[in-house]
């Protein structure tokens, strides 16, 4: 795919995407959404990126869906991207964000500026939030006559509960970086010359860690995050649990501890791939 409002590199084992529409503070648009997507499936696919990282061009994040090319259009008759009407929350059809999301390498949001709406809704079901201090953020669908989506009904008040959720929702205001992470939307909330050094710093908390048992956590929690159903939870846990006793990581795990050493699982992982071939 050729990228028109993203950029992709990779920053040594970090997948880094950049939305990348400065002069509209990075609005949302359909087409951006696909983009996004395709970029965190070219990193999923690249065995030496062990954590994605999205993040905004210039001074914003993502000042939420772009007005003329979403609303507007939409409005006038025009569907502003591939089937929105038949996607999930004005995304392409076909399109699962969240499941992608969830689904995906551990996933960090750099909020470097402005986030709003949608482009605080894209980034809940994200792993880790680092903002900058000073960072806005607002959920502000009532003030556009529309309610929330992806989702964020349900992750938001995952993050921070009820009360807050009530309180962004209903209200539109918008809070900084710092409020957020008091209310529990974001992790961490840093100064905005030390943002990057806080994503490298949670990066390599993940960057040693066996893939595949990162994925499939990633997966009981969203299992799991609201189920009620104690004896249904333990089942998947012990059904993945399981299929973690036949991988080369949990080998390799073992033998490292019992041999006083530190663990190599991208290397037992190749060793096991050239085995089976």
């Amino acid at each position: 795919m050729d990228y028109t409002q993203i950029t992709y590199h990779r920053d040594g084992a970090l997948g880094v995407v950049t939305m990348n529409r400065p002069d509209k503070l990075n609005a949302w648009t359909p087409r951006m959404a696909e983009e996004m997507a395709h970029a965190f499936e070219v990193a999923n696919a690249d065995a030496d990126v062990s954590c994605i990282v999205l993040t905004g061009e210039g001074r914003g994040f993502c000042a939420g869906a772009d007005m003329d090319e979403t609303f507007k259009s939409r409005l006038d008759g025009v569907d502003p991207g591939k089937d929105t009407a038949g996607g999930s929350g004005g995304l392409p059809a076909g399109l699962d964000w969240i499941g992608l999301v969830r689904s995906s390498k551990p996933m960090i949001a750099a909020v470097n500026g402005p986030a709003v709406g949608i482009g605080v809704t894209q980034i809940l079901p994200f792993d880790v939030i680092v903002a900058a201090e000073q960072a806005k953020f607002g959920l502000v669908f009532v003030k556009v006559g529309i309610v929330p989506e992806l989702a964020s009904s349900h992750f938001a008040i995952a993050r921070m509960g009820f009360g807050k959720t009530s309180e962004m929702m209903l209200s539109g205001k918008l809070y900084t970086g710092a409020e957020v992470a008091e209310f529990g939307l974001a992790n961490y909330a840093v100064p905005a010359e030390q943002l990057w050094d806080k994503v490298r710093e949670v990066a390599e908390m993940f960057e040693a860690n066996p893939q595949p048992m990162m994925r499939m956590t990633k997966e009981l929690l969203s299992q799991n995050m609201a189920e009620h159903d104690m004896a249904l939870v333990q089942r998947r846990e012990t059904d993945a649990l399981k299929e973690c006793w036949t991988t080369p990581e949990h080998h390799e795990a073992v033998d490292a501890f019992l041999n006083k050493r530190d663990p190599d699982f991208k290397a037992a992982a190749l060793r096991s791939k050239s085995a089976a071939e």
